[in-house]
């Protein structure tokens, strides 16, 4: 990990050398062009779309594997993190991938991760966009896969929504459960005492966010079947998937299915304490992966490993992630 003022500095000098430095063609000739690659942002191709995922932070939560559930079972996750080389340290790392788009007449982001300063750890969004050439009113759609900080908060620069010709669309579920009189978090196991922070906090998040607010039923698809909004609660009630399906490709885009590539493919039961109906979740969690493992399907993930492309392997009792190699 590289100190706050060093990683700005790097950042800093990366998006100049971008912005002065021609790209050379295949015959070392110059192109116009975006940075291809950088430490946070990887291009890539779905079919005829050109992709990004760009990293929006990277740190360790909590102490040991405390969020994971059931109790019971940590032991065994423990010993399952010994055998795959994971021993030290027993704890979970967050990555925070956000993924973007580009058509011929479209260029759209799923989440927005953060928000805020960037530092060491996180808000890195805003400088991997600019490395790929996306200013924020470039971007013409959001998607939102459910409310969370790490989703939510980088919709919002400075009180002001952070892509002002984008229309954000989600699930209704979710803007329904936060906007209810009390929102039932009877099932979550997380710190009960961060809740009244974080639906105030959210509320204004859409409060600001109204004018662009566009929700979709799951199971729509929109700009000619390119991407298609697909309801898996559990994490949150109306937490979404997106598939995006281009020239005969699909990827199928998790959001917060998994947190950890290793705990929650070996055993779908495994959890997450930020699970709102961990049950619920299990449930989800279990159904995507048994379809995505039958036609391994290339997927993405906003908490896996960046840059978060992958598949799902069945390998019994459970599964197991494949990452994809990256290619440059």
């Amino acid at each position: 990990m590289l100190h706050d003022s060093t990683r700005r500095t790097f950042l800093t000098t990366a998006i100049g050398t971008a912005a002065t430095l021609p790209l050379l063609g295949e015959e070392g000739t110059p192109k116009s062009s975006a940075l291809i690659q950088s430490p946070n942002v990887y291009k890539f191709a779905i079919g005829n779309l050109e992709a990004w995922s760009i990293s929006d932070a990277f740190f360790y939560m909590g102490k040991d594997l405390g969020l994971m559930h059931p109790k019971e079972e940590l032991p065994k996750m423990e010993a399952f993190m010994k055998q795959e080389g994971r021993s030290s340290p027993h704890r979970l790392p967050l990555y925070a991938n956000v993924l973007v788009i580009r058509s011929k007449n479209e260029t759209i982001i799923f989440d927005a991760g953060f928000g805020g300063e960037p530092n060491h750890r996180k808000a890195w969004l805003a400088q991997g966009l600019a490395l790929a050439g996306i200013t924020p009113d470039s971007v013409t759609a959001a998607f939102l896969s459910h409310s969370h900080s790490d989703h939510l908060n980088g919709f919002v620069t400075e009180g002001k929504p952070t892509f002002p010709n984008a229309a954000l669309h989600y699930l209704p579920e979710e803007l329904a459960f936060w906007r209810s009189p009390e929102p039932d978090f009877s099932l979550t196991l997380r710190n009960k005492k961060q809740l009244p922070g974080m639906i105030k906090a959210v509320r204004e998040h859409f409060d600001i966010l109204a004018d662009q607010l566009q929700p979709l039923k799951s199971g729509t698809s929109i700009f000619n079947d390119l991407i298609t909004i697909e309801s898996s609660p559990g994490h949150t009630s109306g937490h979404a998937c997106f598939r995006i399906q281009s020239d005969g490709q699909e990827l199928l885009h998790l959001s917060d299915l998994a947190h950890h590539d290793l705990l929650m493919f070996a055993d779908p039961s495994w959890f997450i304490a930020f699970d709102h109906n961990p049950q619920q979740a299990i449930v989800t969690r279990k159904k995507y992966w048994k379809q995505a493992a039958a036609k391994h399907t290339r997927c993405y993930g906003f908490h896996l490993p960046w840059p978060g492309l992958g598949r799902i392997i069945k390998q019994a009792p459970g599964y197991r992630w494949a990452p994809e190699p990256w290619t440059w």
